[in-house]
Formats: structure tokens, C-alpha cells, sequence
């Protein structure tokens, strides 16, 4: 929103709370279909979306980790994505409020939705759910959060497998700015190549002076390119998706300084595509979401592929006419868009087979 940045230029309010405003603003109408409750999971503030009509059977749940790069979004912004999970896929289904950055600095957010994630694992008998069947969701940062979420709970052996985890155009590496996705939709919305590096060092607290050399490819020593080609290689990504236009950047001068200063975006819990194969290969069955008119689009393929070379089931669905944040117009109205609507009729799909 160009309005948003001149009023933080004026020193009026920053731009994310006016994002805030505008998109907490247009509440849904009642569900008939739904009981909805607004619950603390650990002290962390969630909201339940349970079908009214009586199941056989415990359901299958479905913890919603919600995007805006860990600054904008909250329960009330997801309201209408988790309403239709839950009434199309028969599933209980729990939007996770966690605390956003200015205000609570990163990595807070990934801690409130480990902590969510954990109760709901330990409590799902109490709201009718298969413990063995608990799928964690995100989309855009929120898939960030569900990636590095899934990650972690790799290694809690006190705890019941998740079942699934599904990621909509997920951000998942902040290595390499210069892959065909980045160089073709730079400069489409919603998501801007400039911006979304900007709001995400805003995220980790970091000055934006930083970003020029960051998109550049300065901040990563060569022990780092090294280890991180692999995965990451342009290489990796199929040919049909070069077809729009890619030119492979020119080598970037190695800046230590900037190293120091950039180091929290090599964490995984900020790029979950950095993690180790033997977490990898331990990830549940995934469904991943790419947009074709969006810059993380090739961070999803490159995810896709880590996981398939790693012995996991992996279902794709690629949005051909779709952009960022795509799904989350579903049910607005004259402002959805049908290639949203067709995408998460197939994440129901997928949710129901589970």
C-alpha cells in the first residue's frame, strides 16, 4: 500500500499497523455450519472452528499458521480461509494468534506456534480430534512457520507424529534473490521483490540498509554458497519455469560486515529450506502451493524437490493464473478470484484423504 509508506515517512504511524486497519476490517458474516470458540492454548490465543454435525469418529485438525511476515495478520484476518477448511474438509480447525513483531521482536512468533502446535498435540482428545491426525498449515509466512514448526517437532519423541503439513507460496529461503521466480515477479503484487525483503528485515529487527547487498547475494560466504548450491540451485528448478525470462546474476562481493549483520536469515526458523537432510528426510507427507506470478514461487519448487530426493510424499498444485496471497481472497466476494477458490477445493481435497 503506497498510501501506508508515505505515512510512515511522515512520522503519522508505521506502515504495518496501517496494514493492520485495512485488512482487520471487513469481518464475515455468521457461520451456521460452525461452532467457533476463541481459546488460550498455553497462553497463546487460538480459535476453534468445529463442525456442527456429529462425526462417527474423532476428526481429523488442522493448525492454521497465518501469513504477513510475521508483523501483519492475525485470527480475524484468516477468519473466512479457516471457516472453509473446516466446513469442507469436516475437520476441526485452529487459527494460531500469535504475537507479532515490532512488538514482540522474532523469532516470537515461531515460539508461539511451537507452543500452540504442542498443546494441541497433547489436548486433541479433548475437542474431538485424532491425535495421529493433526496437520500443520501456513500460508506465505505462515508456511514459513509450519515448515520450521514441522522441523522441530521432528525430534519430540514425547509427542505424536504430525500427519501432514501444507504450505501456500511459502517464503523459505533468504540465501538467493536473484532465482527465475525473483527475476520475473519482482515487480508483481502483492508481494514486490523490494518490499518483501524489506518487511522482513524489519521482521528480524535489522536496518534496511541492508537490503541492497542482501539482494545482491553479499551476505553469503562461500562455505555457505557451497553447502547451500545443492539445494538451492536455479539448476534444480525445471526448465519450464526459466521459460518467462532468466539471466543467472553475476558472481557478489563477499562483505563479512554484512555477514555479521544478515546471520539471523540463515536460521531455520527464518529459511526452513536450510535444514540439515536428516530432519528433512524425517518431514510428514506435504502439500505445497505454488503461484506463478509470485516471487516465492520457486522457493516452493526447490522445497518440493528437497523433500521428494529425501523420500517424502510431496502433492503440487501449481496456481498457472495465481499471485501471493491468492487463497487468502477466497470467500471475499467480488475481490476472490477463481484460480484461489480451485487451489483450496484441492488442499480440501488433500485434507479429506488423510
Amino acid at each position: 500500500m503506497a498510501e501506508a509508506r508515505i505515512f510512515e515517512k511522515l512520522g503519522i504511524c508505521k506502515e504495518v499497523y496501517l496494514i493492520r486497519t485495512f485488512l482487520y476490517g471487513i469481518p464475515p458474516r455468521n457461520d451456521a455450519k460452525l461452532f467457533i470458540e476463541d481459546l488460550k492454548f498455553a497462553k497463546v490465543p487460538v480459535r476453534v472452528y468445529h463442525p456442527k454435525v456429529p462425526s462417527a469418529g474423532r476428526r481429523r485438525g488442522v493448525l492454521y499458521l497465518h501469513g504477513g511476515i510475521g508483523q501483519i495478520g492475525s485470527i480475524r484476518m484468516y477468519e473466512r480461509v479457516c471457516r472453509f477448511i473446516a466446513r469442507r474438509s469436516d475437520s476441526v480447525v485452529v487459527c494460531v494468534g500469535y504475537r507479532l513483531a515490532p512488538e514482540h521482536p522474532y523469532p516470537t512468533q515461531f515460539w508461539d506456534c511451537l507452543t500452540a502446535a504442542v498443546h494441541f498435540m497433547t489436548t486433541a482428545e479433548d475437542y474431538g480430534v485424532d491425535p495421529t491426525r493433526i496437520i500443520i498449515c501456513g500460508d506465505s509466512s505462515g508456511g514459513t512457520l509450519a515448515a520450521a514448526v514441522c522441523q522441530t517437532l521432528v525430534s519430540r519423541t514425547d509427542l505424536p507424529k504430525a500427519r501432514a503439513q501444507i504450505v501456500f507460496y511459502p517464503f523459505l529461503q533468504a540465501v538467493d534473490f536473484n532465482l527465475p521466480s525473483y527475476q520475473q515477479n519482482g515487480s508483481v503484487p502483492v508481494l514486490l521483490k523490494k518490499r518483501a525483503l524489506t518487511l522482513g528485515m524489519q521482521y528480524l529487527n535489522k536496518d534496511s540498509s541492508l537490503i541492497k547487498g542482501i539482494l545482491e547475494g553479499s551476505h553469503v560466504p562461500e562455505d555457505l554458497k557451497l553447502k547451500f548450491g545443492k539445494w538451492l540451485s536455479p539448476d534444480n528448478i525445471p526448465v519450464e519455469f526459466k521459460i518467462r525470462g532468466y539471466k543467472p546474476p553475476a558472481p557478489a562481493t563477499y562483505s563479512e560486515e554484512l555477514y555479521a549483520l544478515a546471520k539471523p536469515v540463515f536460521e531455520t526458523t527464518f529459511s526452513p529450506l536450510l535444514a540439515e537432510d536428516a530432519i528433512v528426510r524425517q518431514l510428514p507427507e506435504t502439500f505445497i502451493v505454488t503461484c506463478e506470478y509470485d516471487v516465492v514461487r520457486d522457493d516452493g519448487l526447490l522445497y518440493k524437490k528437497r523433500l521428494e530426493d529425501n523420500g517424502i510424499p510431496v502433492t503440487w498444485y501449481h496456481v498457472e493464473d495465481g499471485f501471493h496471497g491468492t487463497l487468502f481472497l477466497i470467500d471475499y466476494g467480488y475481490i476472490s478470484f477463481p484460480c484461489g477458490k480451485r487451489a483450496m477445493l484441492n488442499v480440501v481435497n488433500f485434507i479429506k484423504g488423510l
